[in-house]
């Protein structure tokens, strides 16, 4: 199984520093959080996103995906009655799906909980369809690059836009587009769902609409840093991929960094590589 860290847990290293310690510590590719790389993002040029993706190689990694999409530049918002806004965000969202191709990215995972969240006084209904279209717009844009933009459902502590993902696949079957798909964030669907992570990925796996599955345990510390059981769901994973319902990367993505980035980094691939040698031995 091959295992992404995001690199915003090794922020505090130039990139160059985070692709050697990720590759010294066994991940297989770096899912980028594009603030990382520029204070704006859409200052990145086509021949800088590509040396990223060069980089990685060359410490043997790959570029797996982009995430955290629309903390850079400040203001964003794909809910605003502000079409002027929303029109900025979307050109944002495309510009990232561009750059998300050149760095050697599969997929972008598009959680910004702000930047979705129903704005005082509107109606979800209202926001949900300004959403949409700004959605398929960068799904028309992943399409054309021949990559995958995936919407993310977040718990209720962090958005009241798309928590589950029932209403992500809602949402994926209402844009229709083989570039729009929806995942799954053990941390928030430990938060939401009615399922455990085994049941809900078994659901909707085998539905193709699941394109992507970040690690990460409920109370936000990485995997095996709390009470959410990381072998059933591996063990879940592994059989979606033996039914050929599954082939994308596992991303870690902790929040809270304990004892700090590195050693959260270290902690959560020696755990999960470890489930994996266990279950070899069964």
């Amino acid at each position: 199984m091959k295992i992404a860290l995001c690199n915003e847990v090794l922020k505090d290293l130039p990139f160059a520093g985070q692709c050697r310690a990720a590759a010294a510590l066994g991940y297989d590719g770096l899912e980028v959080a594009p603030f990382t790389l520029a204070d704006d993002p859409m200052e990145i040029s086509d021949a800088q996103a590509r040396e990223f993706g060069r980089m990685a190689q060359g410490h043997g990694l790959e570029i797996s995906g982009l995430h955290w999409l629309l903390v850079a530049p400040a203001g964003l918002s794909i809910v605003s009655a502000d079409a002027a806004l929303r029109q900025r965000s979307t050109a944002v969202m495309q510009r990232l799906v561009e750059l998300c191709a050149l760095m050697g990215g599969r997929y972008l995972v598009h959680g910004s909980p702000r930047q979705r969240s129903v704005p005082p006084g509107e109606s979800r209904e209202a926001a949900l369809e300004r959403a949409r279209a700004c959605l398929a717009a960068a799904a028309q844009a992943a399409a054309q690059c021949g990559i995958v933009y995936c919407i993310e459902p977040l718990s209720r502590v962090e958005t009241d836009l798309v928590n589950t993902v029932a209403e992500a696949v809602e949402l994926v079957q209402t844009i229709d587009s083989p570039a729009f798909r929806t995942m799954i964030d053990c941390s928030a669907a430990g938060q939401v769902e009615l399922e455990d992570i085994p049941t809900l990925m078994r659901r909707w796996m085998p539905t193709g609409h699941i394109a992507h599955v970040q690690v990460n345990d409920p109370n936000r510390r990485g995997p095996g840093q709390g009470g959410m059981r990381f072998a059933p769901i591996l063990a879940a994973l592994r059989e979606m991929q033996a039914a050929g319902h599954y082939d994308g990367i596992v991303a870690v993505e902790p929040f809270d960094y304990v004892p700090d980035g590195m050693g959260a980094a270290a902690r959560a691939i020696g755990y999960l590589r470890g489930i994996e040698e266990d279950a070899t031995h069964d």
